[in-house]
C-alpha cells in the first residue's frame, strides 16, 4: 500500500505514523472504501489482471473454507482462539500467519481487521437475493464489511457477521483484502 501512496500521491493511511498500525507485516488499516477501491484500480493498471474488493458473498464463502460452522476454525483451534481472546488485551492488528488460517489456508478470515466488501449494505438483502452469486443491493448509503477485528469480541468473528459503515470512514480496525478475477 505504501508503494501505491508513493506512486499516486494518494493520502497515506490515517494511522500511518502510529507504530501500532504501520508495521510492514500488518494489514493496512485506516483506509476508506474509496481508497481501497483506488488501490485495486491502481494494481489492476500495474499488473494487468483485474483486482477488486470481494462481494460480501464471495468473502463469506472464502471465510467458510468449505465449513458450515460459525467460525473459520473448529475444534481445538476455536477453543484456543476463545481462550486467547479472554486473556488478550489487543491494541493493534497482528501480523497474519498460518496460525489463523482456515481450511483453505486463507489467513485471518475471522479476526484481525474488518474488511471492506464491494457491496452496498442492505439489512434484509439476503432475504430475497439470488441464490447464486448475489452481488448486493445496487445502491445505498453504507458499504458492507466482513470479518472480525482485534477490537471486538469473538461474536463479530462469526463468518455470518456483517457490518455496515459509511464508505468515507477510516478506522484503525478497518482494512481490505483484494480478489483477482480469473
Amino acid at each position: 500500500y505504501s508503494r501505491f501512496v508513493g506512486a499516486t500521491g494518494a493520502a497515506p493511511p490515517r494511522f500511518a505514523e502510529d507504530p501500532r498500525f504501520n508495521a510492514d507485516e500488518q494489514p493496512v488499516v485506516g483506509v476508506s472504501w474509496f481508497e481501497a477501491v483506488a488501490y485495486c484500480e491502481w494494481l489492476t493498471s500495474l499488473i494487468g489482471t483485474r483486482y477488486r474488493l470481494p462481494t460480501e458473498a464471495e468473502r463469506e464463502r472464502a471465510a467458510r473454507g468449505g465449513s458450515s460452522g460459525d467460525w473459520p476454525w473448529d475444534g481445538e483451534r476455536l477453543e484456543a482462539h476463545l481462550r486467547y481472546e479472554a486473556i488478550a488485551r489487543l491494541d493493534r492488528p497482528h501480523a497474519p500467519s498460518a496460525a489463523c488460517a482456515n481450511a483453505l489456508g486463507l489467513w485471518c478470515m475471522g479476526e484481525n481487521v474488518h474488511e471492506w466488501c464491494s457491496d452496498w449494505y442492505g439489512e434484509r438483502y439476503y432475504d430475497s437475493s439470488p441464490r447464486m452469486c448475489p452481488g448486493g443491493p445496487t445502491s445505498g448509503r453504507r458499504r458492507t464489511s466482513r470479518g472480525g477485528s482485534w477490537r471486538h469480541a469473538i461474536k463479530f468473528a462469526r463468518i455470518s457477521a456483517r457490518s455496515s459503515i459509511d464508505p468515507s470512514f477510516r478506522y484503525n480496525d478497518y482494512g481490505f483484502r483484494i480478489y483477482a478475477d480469473a
